[in-house]
């Protein structure tokens, strides 16, 4: 069985278009076992119940913004080892780098092809 096979994903955005283009494009890759949520505090209720080895989380979200949502990943044993891709339209030097500093594994700048999210994804998790 592929590693594409067994992943599980965790997708959050606060958009349900946004979801849907990123799930459709999972889809393409050969990703199949994605969950997904329009906010931080619900995924990080279903990743407690459900864990995920990748978080696909949008940056810009009311309440708890992607950064922040990686934050109490990262903060939380149970969860501090998921891996984390930040997909954001403002993909300044000052976001990537407060990323980075709080554990981020790789980022994508909206819009992205499907090609673009697999070799971010590959690079946190290894050849899909």
């Amino acid at each position: 069985m592929s590693l594409r096979d067994q992943i599980r994903i965790m997708v959050v955005d606060d958009m349900s278009t946004s979801r849907g283009l990123i799930t459709q494009a999972l889809d393409a890759i050969g990703i199949r076992n994605v969950a997904s949520s329009a906010d931080g505090p619900t995924a990080l209720r279903m990743i407690d119940t459900s864990p995920v080895h990748l978080v696909i989380s949008d940056y810009n979200m009311p309440e708890m913004s992607g950064l922040h949502l990686l934050h109490a990943l990262r903060t939380t044993p149970k969860t501090s080892k998921i891996g984390f891709l930040l997909i954001t339209g403002r993909a300044d030097k000052e976001i990537i780098d407060h990323g980075r500093r709080l554990g981020m594994n790789n980022f994508v700048k909206k819009p992205f092809q499907p090609q673009e999210l697999k070799t971010a994804i590959e690079a946190i998790v290894g050849r899909l």
